[in-house]
């Protein structure tokens, strides 16, 4: 075993699985907004935003939480009039009604205004705040909350240390360390108590979905299932539960409910889609406390490992490889070793890449449905000895060559396809 990355692979885990009040685009807009307005010293008579192509994707159709309203401009406006600056990606979690009226009376006379900037990275957002004789613009790029310029009428306050970059991109090369083998052993051999955090997920998450079963939000599709359970179209189980549960949880994420989700990468989908899957099992083999904090942080390691090979965002969608880590810990709770893992994550590559991402709005939560029904199907397989061969497709014999081939599809030729999907967005 190797021990040595035992200590990377918490820090990352903590690092990249955090509480997200909404989606993490326009959230990361508005922390912009936030702290470009607390360095500005008055609440801004204008506000002026520019993103990179794939921020500008996900943030066009999603519901800002507390708002009742989409897009990047409410965000911006709600984010710089009444944003928590120092809540990171809870930036949101203390708005009112009244910030929101006042957010909404802004876009109304026309002075927020969001565009898609010139840039090469994956996740940039650029927003500048004025009021009266004074201007702020603050940068973030290439994490949701990673800022890297604070400029106030165009003198720096803060500039990004090259050190502190450096070193970020050091550690998140840990994986270059590791294989899935090594998540493996780590997760079920690290002592609990570097691990118990993990439990957040499980607790968020689920509250997450016990929201979107009232059928308020979204396309009420884990409402859906329960109410055709009710009916007697569908039968219960631990395949429906899977469902049911895990796109309630995407269902209430997604339209804007006043409740974080535990992200992944980045994104609470990702995070949604590498818990209750996860949680659904471990409950329906009555499994004990250590056992289901085991499953969850294999789910969430092997969904960061996985997502480690790819952009941040991407025209492949995210929830379909953090799926791939719920199907670690499902097939280790339902009695499966690493071998039967290792053909999972294989067969769910061979039937699910390729699922596009067009953008963050309801209806990822059927995208978050299918790679959910994907990894049980791909589990239960594999434990039957059945997996999509290396003679197939993208799919290799090796588990980590397969990752390494679905992330070079994501990286490379999928590139021209996001461009494609954003063309589309912006002119239909």
């Amino acid at each position: 075993m190797k021990k040595h990355l035992w200590n990377g692979f918490v820090e990352t885990v903590k690092r990249e699985v955090v509480p997200a009040l909404g989606c993490t685009e326009p959230v990361s807009v508005a922390l912009a907004a936030a702290v470009a307005t607390r360095e500005l010293n008055c609440a801004p008579t204008k506000i002026d935003a520019y993103v990179s192509p794939n921020l500008m994707k996900n943030g066009m159709g999603v519901g800002v939480p507390g708002t009742g309203m989409v897009g990047l401009p409410i965000a911006a406006a709600v984010g710089a009039l009444a944003g928590d600056a120092d809540a990171g990606l809870e930036v949101l979690r203390n708005i009112t009604s009244q910030d929101v009226a006042s957010a909404k009376a802004m876009l109304d006379t026309g002075v927020v205004s969001v565009g898609v900037a010139d840039v090469s990275n994956i996740l940039f957002a650029k927003v500048t705040v004025t009021g009266g004789d004074d201007s702020v613009t603050v940068i973030i790029a290439d994490s949701h909350t990673r800022i890297v310029s604070i400029e106030k009428n165009g003198q720096p306050l803060f500039i990004a240390d090259q050190a502190d970059i450096s070193q970020v991109t050091v550690r998140e090369n840990i994986f270059e360390q590791a294989t899935a083998q090594d998540i493996f052993e780590f997760a079920l051999n690290a002592p609990l108590e570097d691990i118990d955090f993990i439990s957040q997920a499980y607790a968020l998450n689920d509250e997450l979905s016990k929201e979107g079963l009232t059928g308020k939000y979204g396309l009420q599709i884990g409402a859906t299932f329960q109410r055709n359970v009710d009916r007697g179209l569908l039968s219960g189980g631990l395949l429906t539960d899977i469902l049911r549960r895990t796109s309630a949880a995407s269902d209430a994420r997604m339209d804007g409910a006043m409740k974080p989700a535990m992200s992944n990468s980045g994104s609470g989908n990702q995070g949604i889609a590498a818990t209750m899957p996860v949680v659904v099992v471990a409950e329906h083999v009555k499994a004990d406390h250590e056992t289901t904090l085991r499953a969850l942080m294999m789910s969430h390691l092997m969904a960061i490992y996985i997502k480690s090979y790819q952009n941040k965002l991407s025209a492949l969608c995210g929830a379909t490889t953090a799926s791939m880590g719920a199907v670690a810990g499902m097939t280790w709770l339902l009695g499966g070793q690493f071998r039967h893992i290792s053909n999972a994550i294989c067969s769910m590559i061979g039937d699910i890449t390729g699922i596009i991402c067009d953008g963050a709005k309801t209806s990822c939560a059927m995208k978050v449905s299918s790679s959910a029904s994907a990894a049980i199907k791909a589990a239960l397989m594999a434990l039957e000895g059945i997996r999509v061969t290396g003679n197939e497709g993208i799919v290799a014999d090796d588990v980590d060559a397969s990752i390494r081939n679905m992330s070079a599809l994501a990286n490379g030729a999928m590139t021209q396809t996001d461009v494609q999907i954003l063309e589309i967005m912006v002119h239909k």
